[in-house]
């Protein structure tokens, strides 16, 4: 390789790294004041289930990410969550129980997809139960949930 070619391609790395996106955790103080100054969408990527044992946030909204195997797909999940978002820049909040499945589809938005506004409740809902913070309680009725 030449040195223009190696000037190129460190360039090239360069800017890409400065125009990739991250994914930012939050705590749940954080998540608190962004719910008070932002239109943040907020996501609970949990399964029906985990719904059901320990509610969700209030004004989430439910869209499951993983099935109960660790399968997903990815395609059909963009588009439920393009429906959601009112604008293409709007705040994305994802929540699971523990941070782990929030954080590595938080990455894949980020990284992968290079979606900007993306943001993860890092100790999920365990830790929003902790503090303490309210939720919408599961329902009893699965039939009125839908």
């Amino acid at each position: 390789m030449n040195i223009k070619t190696i000037s190129i391609v460190i360039l090239a790395l360069f800017s890409s790294l400065l125009s990739a996106a991250e994914l930012i955790d939050l705590s749940v103080p954080q998540l608190q004041a962004m719910r008070q100054n932002s239109e943040a969408l907020i996501i609970d990527i949990r399964t029906e289930k985990e719904w059901q044992a320990t509610g969700t946030l209030p004004a989430s909204h439910k869209l499951q990410f993983f099935n109960a195997s660790g399968d997903y797909d990815a395609e059909k999940w963009l588009a439920e969550l393009k429906k959601l978002k009112s604008s293409p820049d709007q705040p994305v909040v994802l929540v699971c129980r523990s941070g782990n499945r929030s954080g590595m589809v938080g990455n894949f938005l980020a990284k992968q997809l290079g979606m900007k506004n993306v943001y993860h409740l890092s100790s999920g809902i365990e830790s929003w139960l902790q503090a303490g913070q309210e939720v919408d309680a599961p329902c009893p009725n699965k039939v009125a949930c839908k």
